[in-house]
């Protein structure tokens, strides 16, 4: 099988409807396959996939284990040469799938690529090219581990900067979509699990590009971001995940320090969610 399709649901049931939908209605000549992993839901979201996609296949939670664990599972079910991580708030292009799939097979040494992001309203998204907020720059610049992420942090003013139609390489590849090749998976490993909520595509795409893989931003088709679901930012959910995941990626490559995962911070700051 050439490609896995995988989305991570929470609660998304409206968004993975239309996901899906789209998704089977684009003109593809790639065998696929779908993987949808709901992290306990309560959205009757399983009940919608059982009666409306009755060919998906679906790996159930019964408690919310955090995303990489969700896509470490779906990516060890999986069958495809490739495997094509989807946010369930995503409309994709009518030929994503097999212009993504041939700029893989053109671009050996691609570990992995995303795609151009547009809003509902079409216009384009700049972080589908540079994934790196204001946050994790500053964070990186702060620590002097800019130099790694070249393509985000500009040490000066870039021409290319927001450029739309270029296909080029990152530095990170974006969450909401993530074509990645297998092989590449088998040498770096798949996500580290400690990245819970927010990360987890940064340690991934820095893990490709040191073994030597390439991350691509790939610009000849498209995928529709739509409104989702987000935590509050100034809620302890979104703080404790979000400033959680540069402490483990300061611990883990910069003052290479046992890494405490956070599931133990859980255990003295109780979270709604239960975190593995």
């Amino acid at each position: 099988m050439r490609l896995s399709v995988i989305f991570i649901n929470h609660n998304s049931q409206n968004g993975l409807r239309l996901a899906l939908n789209t998704l089977f209605k684009a003109r593809s000549t790639v065998d696929y396959e779908v993987i949808v992993v709901d992290n306990a839901s309560t959205d009757r979201s399983l009940e919608m996939l059982a009666f409306e996609f009755p060919k998906v296949r679906v790996i159930a939670n019964s408690a919310y284990r955090g995303i990489s664990l969700a896509y470490n599972k779906a990516i060890r079910a999986a069958q495809g040469d490739y495997v094509l991580l989807l946010d369930p708030y995503v409309v994709t292009g009518a030929d994503s799938l097999e212009k993504l799939v041939d700029f893989m097979d053109q671009h050996p040494l691609a570990g992995g690529t995303s795609v151009r992001l547009v809003n509902y309203k079409g216009d384009y998204l700049p972080e589908s090219k540079h994934s790196l907020n204001k946050n994790w720059a500053a964070f990186f610049k702060l620590f002097g581990l800019g130099s790694y992420f070249p393509r985000s942090i500009p040490m000066h003013k870039r021409a290319d900067w927001i450029e739309e139609f270029e296909t080029s390489e990152v530095d990170v590849l974006h969450e909401d979509c993530m074509l990645l090749r297998r092989s590449a998976l088998d040498t770096t490993g798949l996500f580290d699990e400690r990245f819970s909520r927010f990360g987890h595509n940064i340690d991934l795409s820095y893990r490709l590009r040191r073994e030597g893989f390439k991350t691509y931003y790939y610009s000849k088709t498209y995928i529709i971001q739509l409104p989702g679901k987000y935590l509050n930012k100034f809620s302890w959910e979104h703080i404790r995940h979000f400033y959680g995941a540069m402490f483990i990626f300061a611990a883990k490559y910069l003052f290479k320090l046992p890494v405490i995962n956070l599931k133990d911070i859980g255990e003295i700051f109780p979270s709604q969610y239960e975190i593995e």
